[in-house]
């Protein structure tokens, strides 16, 4: 089976209305064809690569090749575990997180998106409180960042939910045009204290462990 050759196939973490995990071909296919229906307003860019942009084809495709992409290149050393979120069953979006030499720097950083159909009903913090609470609670880590665009409300507002504190501006070009960034930045002290949500991790062995850096890899790195 593919679990007992890549672990991380393996781990599940699950809130009280969402599964995350890594999809099957057939999964990834149905995440495809939820950011093709749609992820955000045309007229705002979200994202630092402006991967929805396109048309339908073109969004899932970009969605199909990024999680290959990510699988494919996995290094213990520099990883994206690209979470797919499924509800009810159903994939409804992504939460990602990295980790870069973490054994040693023990930070992470989380990116995510979720279709506009399941939207405005909480699922973007219960998705990112999941991720959280791998890294804290699991996996030993210090602090989390993230980053969100200016006139991204609903992004800001689920990390100052979460407990993140602003951790200063950056100025990317997206699209051809200067955008503002909001760091943010959460320690463990402030995830411990805003932290709300039920989360269980399954399939967290030695084997997934090894290829997050933090033992004995199966992968040659």
């Amino acid at each position: 089976m593919l679990a007992d050759r890549f672990p991380i196939y393996r781990l599940r973490l699950r809130t009280e209305r969402l599964e995350l995990r890594l999809p099957d071909f057939e999964e990834l296919g149905e995440l495809a064809e939820a950011a093709a229906a749609g992820v955000h307003d045309p007229a705002f860019m979200p994202f630092g690569v402006p991967w929805t942009e396109g048309s339908p084809d073109v969004v899932a495709r970009n969605v199909i090749s990024w999680h290959h992409r990510v699988i494919g290149r996995w290094d213990a050393n520099s990883w994206t575990f690209p979470f797919t979120v499924f509800c009810e069953g159903e994939p409804i979006g992504v939460q990602d997180i990295k980790g870069l030499q973490f054994a040693i720097t023990r930070e992470v950083s989380t990116g995510s998106w979720i279709g506009r159909a399941h939207q405005g009903k909480g699922l973007g913090k219960e998705m990112r409180a999941a991720v959280l609470h791998l890294a804290f609670a699991e996996l030993g880590a210090d602090y989390a960042t993230s980053g969100s665009y200016e006139g991204n409300d609903a992004s800001a507002g689920v990390s100052r939910r979460l407990g993140y504190r602003e951790d200063g501006l950056k100025f990317p070009v997206v699209q051809g045009v200067r955008r503002t960034e909001q760091r943010w930045r959460l320690g463990r002290a402030d995830w411990e204290a805003n932290h709300r949500h039920e989360i269980e991790v399954v399939g967290l062995d030695q084997d997934v462990l090894g290829m997050l850096g933090l033992g004995p890899s199966v992968l040659a790195t």
